[in-house]
């Protein structure tokens, strides 16, 4: 049975939120601020986090923030702002998804069906780690060496190399990347995977004019190779 969480402070919606889903076949919680919700994920593990973001005392932006440093529970952010920024930048920030108000029951329902799926099936099994020369990439516990020394990487950044590592030595598309790694499957810019990319070479210790284990492939995307393959 999903373990849920409803970051919500709408004494209507919470409710509701958690009658319903509750008859779905869902074991539910719910807090109506944020502390409060960043303090029962930690405590109770959610499969799930749905989260609003007009919370009285922390904006919900800045609780998927702090969430995304103790935890890689999947979150869909529920809320009434529509607009094209606030989007992005929950996505960048973390987010799994993003579902505008009001919505019904059963769209969420769908929603929780396909990260809990993407996210597998909300088990805690011991994921593999990813090895591409003297990188490795801890799937489970979220953590990135290179040649023994740990990487302070965003959850972004993780996510992206771990996409990456899982593919070693493929060409991986930027389209592929928006919608595996952002969940943007109508398209989004490639100046935010540039932008990332970016990032994450500078991490490696190498650029892409002097590649090693990042290396583009112009107009097509880039691959993850270790440095004696390349």
């Amino acid at each position: 049975m999903p373990q849920l969480l409803i970051i919500e402070d709408d004494a209507r919606i919470r409710p509701l939120l958690m009658r319903s889903l509750g008859e779905r076949g869902h074991a539910v919680s719910a807090a109506s601020t944020g502390i409060e919700g960043l303090s029962m994920a930690v405590e109770l593990r959610p499969d799930l986090v749905i989260l609003d973001l007009g919370l009285p005392d922390v904006d919900g932006t800045q609780v998927l923030s702090m969430l995304r440093a103790v935890s890689d529970v999947p979150v869909i952010v529920a809320t009434a702002r529509d607009d094209d920024p606030t989007l992005v930048a929950c996505l960048d920030a973390g987010a799994d998804d993003y579902v505008v108000k009001p919505y019904t029951t059963d769209q969420l329902e769908a929603r929780i069906r396909a990260v809990i799926r993407r996210a597998g099936g909300g088990a805690r099994a011991r994921q593999p780690v990813l090895v591409v020369g003297g990188l490795e990439v801890d799937v489970a516990a979220r953590r990135t060496t290179l040649a023994g020394a740990a990487l302070d990487l965003s959850p972004r950044e993780f996510d992206l190399l771990r996409h990456l590592a899982e593919r070693p030595g493929e060409v991986v598309t930027k389209k592929e990347l928006l919608t595996e790694v952002w969940h943007q499957p109508w398209g989004g810019s490639d100046k935010t995977v540039d932008v990332h990319l970016s990032w994450l070479r500078r991490k490696l210790g190498e650029s892409a004019a002097e590649p090693r284990y990042l290396h583009t492939v112009r107009g097509v995307g880039v691959r993850l190779v270790a440095p004696d393959e390349a």
